[in-house]
């Protein structure tokens, strides 16, 4: 198997997107950062048509560690005060924003029936460990404390994240756990980024996305190595899993980082939290990102939308 062969049991549309992203899009680790970052890189086109929701507002919400503001996106799906989802988009802790998130928030504030909050948190190299985590716990504990100021049910809220995003939610649960603070309900972690290392064996079996960009991407967040160390930085090797809230795992059998959710999952599961693992057949890294081009992305959606559901609405 190599970066150029075809996988037997990847589905025929993922095999296409799959294609087109290794002709198309640039190397990380060589390739100029504000190049990777420019607007439309990514193959945007494939991401979906931006559903219509009731309500979306911008606001920002001081943090208070001298950083400034976190911005954040709220989406609002119907009337009334609704229970709360906060969202931590994926990019590797260095990419995407939210604006590329846009479509993406829109289709989960639907399915959910949740008051989206998408985070903007700061981006690495510019802003490694801990920035980004600080903006996102930083926007979580405000958000749930102060409902009535977005229109969103008062009592716990839940997160979620794909990629990146996964690895700051599952981050999130731990810290509100041992700060005993905000209550989270529920956490919805996404093919989460969750090893340093790169060390699970899916690593070394599916090559795409390539290891060597995984640890690039790494390196942006974690550049001083005792991070690596730390359970916030890297879940996956917290000692305690005990008292997090519930979680629906979600992977890819085509991606990389499904052994590290998979692990994840059982170490919740052994720490006694109600935890709820699938991986998705014959799908990628990221094919909840392209609806366009992958009817499973639809599917994976609204079995998201419905664990939400399950989990926050009365």
């Amino acid at each position: 198997m190599n970066r150029t062969g075809t996988w037997d049991g990847l589905h025929p549309q993922a095999r296409a997107l799959l294609e087109r992203f290794m002709r198309e899009d640039p190397p990380i680790t060589t390739t100029p950062l504000d190049e990777l970052r420019r607007p439309g890189a990514g193959a945007d086109d494939v991401r979906g048509v931006a559903e219509p929701v009731d309500e979306v507002r911008d606001l920002l919400i001081a943090s208070p560690h001298g950083s400034g503001s976190v911005p954040v996106r709220l989406y609002r799906p119907g009337p009334g005060p609704l229970p709360m989802l906060c969202y931590f988009h994926g990019g590797g802790f260095v990419f995407e924003d939210l604006d590329s998130y846009d479509p993406f928030c829109r289709v989960l504030a639907n399915a959910s029936g949740c008051l989206v909050a998408s985070v903007g948190y700061r981006l690495a190299p510019e802003h490694p460990y801990p920035a980004g985590l600080i903006d996102c716990y930083t926007a979580t504990a405000w958000l749930a404390a102060n409902p009535g100021g977005v229109g969103a049910r008062p009592g716990p809220v839940a997160i979620g994240g794909d990629s990146a995003g996964g690895n700051l939610a599952a981050a999130v649960a731990l810290m509100a756990r041992d700060r005993r603070g905000p209550d989270i309900a529920h956490q919805v972690l996404i093919y989460p980024f969750l090893d340093p290392a790169c060390a699970e064996p899916s690593h070394a079996r599916l090559p795409w996305p390539a290891t060597e960009d995984m640890l690039w991407c790494w390196d942006q967040y974690l550049p001083a190595a005792a991070a690596r160390d730390d359970p916030y930085a890297a879940p996956l090797s917290a000692g305690d899993h005990r008292g997090l809230p519930p979680a629906f795992v979600l992977t890819a059998e085509f991606d990389p980082l499904r052994d590290e959710g998979a692990a994840y999952a059982e170490r919740l599961r052994v720490a006694g939290v109600p935890t709820r693992y699938e991986c998705w057949p014959g799908q990628l890294h990221g094919f909840l990102m392209h609806a366009g081009a992958l009817d499973d992305a639809a599917a994976a959606r609204r079995r998201i939308g419905s664990a939400l559901r399950r989990a926050m609405l009365p």
